[in-house]
């Protein structure tokens, strides 16, 4: 493993990294926002300012002129200005694998939450997925409002791990196992889908990189028998109340 600050075993390089994280945190929402003209066309100084926020907090939020203007190829166009070309085609996804998350009642999307009107709960896109096939990034294009709600809340990964690892740097070592969550198989109409994938909640890459898969959906995640791991998932939901 790199010098990284998520080796567990490298407090000296960890409470620098906190340190700096916490110093570069935004405090208020607006510190995310870009405003931008066209999303498919993007300005090297708007390309360089959401650049900017994600390298500070994982995520940055653009407002741009195009309205109600709709279209995959606005998703696409801005994601490649970010190296974004390899996307994850979901069943659900349209033929260029970009997904609409509009209510849709066919037999294909009515099962899963993201195309209902029902709340979704907190998750990583894609924790589903095989540990090789995991989902690095995302990209939410806003077309259109919802009729009602739609807010979303959105968390920094990185921070999830720091306030885990000031709680408990146990907590952050049992999500690390390699069976730590166990999402079960998806089947319909008697096809599996998916098979059953074990695998950890935290995750150093080789660049020493942090991935997390998470859910918060009880019915979509088995978590391993053991004491530690049952302990850290009942600290999660409280990390995110105080964080919010």
């Amino acid at each position: 493993m790199n010098n990284t600050p998520f080796d567990l075993d490298n407090d000296t390089a960890y409470q620098a990294w906190r340190e700096q994280k916490l110093a570069d945190a935004p405090q208020e929402l607006g510190d995310l926002v870009v405003e931008i003209d066209d999303p498919r066309t993007l300005s090297i100084a708007e390309h360089d300012a959401l650049m900017q926020r994600c390298r500070k907090a994982n995520m940055a939020i653009y407002v741009s002129k195009l309205g109600d203007i709709s279209g995959t190829d606005i998703p696409r166009g801005f994601g490649s200005h970010f190296g974004l070309e390899h996307l994850d085609h979901n069943r659900g996804a349209e033929e260029d694998a970009v997904t609409a998350l509009t209510v849709q009642d066919d037999a294909l999307h009515s099962p899963y939450i993201p195309y209902s009107n029902r709340a979704i709960h907190w998750h990583t896109d894609g924790y589903y997925n095989r540990l090789d096939l995991q989902d690095h990034a995302l990209l939410l294009h806003c077309v259109r409002p919802a009729m009602s709600g739609g807010e979303n809340a959105l968390m920094d990964h990185e921070i999830a791990y720091l306030l885990m690892r000031d709680a408990n740097p146990d907590y952050v070592r049992a999500l690390m196992q390699e069976d730590a969550m166990m999402i079960p198989k998806n089947v319909v109409d008697g096809v599996e889908l998916r098979p059953d994938r074990t695998g950890p909640v935290f995750i150093v890459a080789a660049d020493g990189h942090l991935h997390m898969r998470y859910t918060m959906r009880r019915r979509n995640v088995v978590w391993k028998d053991d004491p530690l791991v049952k302990e850290a998932v009942l600290i999660v939901p409280k990390v995110l109340a105080v964080y919010f």
